[in-house]
């Protein structure tokens, strides 16, 4: 059995991301080799320089394209979600990223205005979603960051993300 070559086809064909235990149920194999059988690949696409890469976002693997090629997807695809983020959604998204879960009421405390429009923008993205309410009065909607924050960023965990004294 070539685990590799169907880890492939199951990723290629899943559309997105697979957890890691669910790859391991499935090929009938401890979570050690699936991993080890993911990196095997991501190591093959990488030295042939492939249109496809394998990678890691928290306890799952997902088949994607390669950012080298990006300008050509983007091109067929017709689409850009940072570019297509304004400066209020960005600082908005980096508010969430770094405090999450978070109200939009703690949001637009930190900000100083308004932000419904730019969480609505971001909950179309897929980027940000609604994490349950907060027990009280009034049950605000607690926000945070999604998967396809993660891919968007090419971050493979929310532990990735760069200390906030870095930021400029």
């Amino acid at each position: 059995m070539h685990i590799e070559n169907i880890l492939e086809a199951i990723l290629f064909a899943s559309g997105g991301p697979v957890k890691i235990k669910t790859l391991s149920n499935i090929l009938n194999l401890p979570e050690k080799e699936v991993i080890e059988a993911a990196s095997n690949l991501e190591k093959y696409y990488e030295k042939e320089r492939r249109g496809i890469k394998i990678i890691k976002i928290n306890s799952s693997f997902e088949m994607c394209s390669n950012e080298i090629y990006g300008e050509y997807v983007k091109k067929a695809l017709d689409m850009d979600v940072k570019q297509g983020l304004s400066q209020a959604a960005l600082e908005v998204l980096s508010i969430i990223a770094y405090n999450q879960p978070i109200t939009r009421m703690e949001i637009e405390k930190i900000r100083g205005v308004k932000c419904e429009k730019a969480i609505n923008t971001l909950l179309q993205f897929n980027l940000i979603k609604d994490n349950g309410r907060v027990q009280g009065p009034g049950r605000a909607i607690l926000y945070v960051t999604t998967e396809d924050f993660l891919k968007c960023f090419n971050l493979p965990s929310l532990n990735q993300l760069p200390p906030i004294d870095n930021i400029n």
